[in-house]
């Protein structure tokens, strides 16, 4: 198997953790790379890395092409060091629905997406939907990012700032990006040129500052940058981004408003905070991942 032009082998590790179900952790609107295979399992690409991750009975089995060793990448990816179950017991106390949301989606992991790769992909992200998002990336990945051949198929990675720099705005529209095209073009430029430094934000603890310098970029609004705040190395667990099915969910468990639309996402937030602390953000996913899943 080969990354640019060396030789890498295949590595294999396996775990058995009960806040662990692919379905629920590639299904929850987190992510845009992980594919449903035939087999059962998903196969994604993150970083330098292409992996295949399959439940087998009780038994988590990740296979694939990584730079560094294997269980190291799956414990920073998978956040495999937090402790899910200490998580679930003490929001599962906070009211019946937030429980009943963690016993339907319980194997939910939030992970530690790359920053920048985050950045793009929620901007995308935007008024569209997930199958139309994970086709413009995979676009955008096949020409400007690097060739993975793993168990005979190409997968590639997702392009740098540098490798991304090198795409005009026309060459994104016609990736089918639509109107988000010049937005991209524009928050790859001032990334590049530092004008909100990735490394810097990295190292900020305060959410309120973090989430003013995302701002900042084009194509970044509120929702947005909570996202990236929460599914992003960033991981600010005390963020809780809104959506329609997020806002759906509040107004019919606790606000209780007859026009949803017309519900204040500020009364949302001080709800949120109130009620699930600094652990709002994984009670999001929780909440997003079972009101979705009953659909409209």
């Amino acid at each position: 198997m080969y990354i640019g032009d060396f030789l890498v082998n295949i590595q294999k590790y396996t775990i058995k953790n009960s806040s662990f179900e692919p379905k629920h952790i590639f299904e929850c609107g987190q992510c845009f790379r992980w594919n449903k295979q035939d087999d059962g399992s998903y196969i994604g690409v993150f970083g330098n890395n292409v992996m295949s991750v399959k439940k087998e009975n009780n038994t988590i089995v990740f296979k694939g092409i990584c730079e560094e060793n294997i269980q190291k990448v799956c414990e920073d990816y998978f956040d495999l060091n937090r402790n899910y179950e200490e998580i679930k017991d003490k929001l599962s106390n906070v009211d019946e629905f937030l429980k009943t949301s963690i016993e339907y989606g319980y194997g939910i992991r939030i992970l530690n997406q790359n920053l920048w790769e985050c950045i793009i992909s929620f901007i995308i992200s935007a008024n569209n939907n997930i199958p139309r998002i994970k086709k413009i990336i995979e676009r955008i990945s096949c020409k400007y990012g690097k060739k993975i051949v793993f168990e005979g198929k190409d997968y590639y990675t997702f392009p740098t700032p540098e490798q991304l720099s090198n795409a005009t705005v026309q060459d994104l529209r016609e990736l089918g990006l639509g109107f988000r095209d010049v937005r991209v073009y524009n928050t790859t430029k001032m990334i590049l040129e530092k004008q909100v430094d990735l490394h810097r934000l990295e190292e900020l603890n305060d959410s309120e500052k973090i989430r003013e310098e995302l701002l900042k970029l084009d194509g970044v609004g509120p929702k947005v940058a909570d996202c990236i705040m929460l599914f992003s190395t960033l991981k600010r667990l005390d963020v809780f981004p809104i959506d329609v099915w997020v806002r759906r969910v509040m107004n019919e468990l606790y606000i209780k408003a007859e026009d949803e639309t017309k519900v204040n996402k500020k009364e949302i937030s001080k709800i949120a905070v109130e009620k699930y602390k600094n652990l709002a953000g994984i009670a999001q996913q929780y909440l997003f991942y079972w009101r979705q899943s009953r659909g409209a």
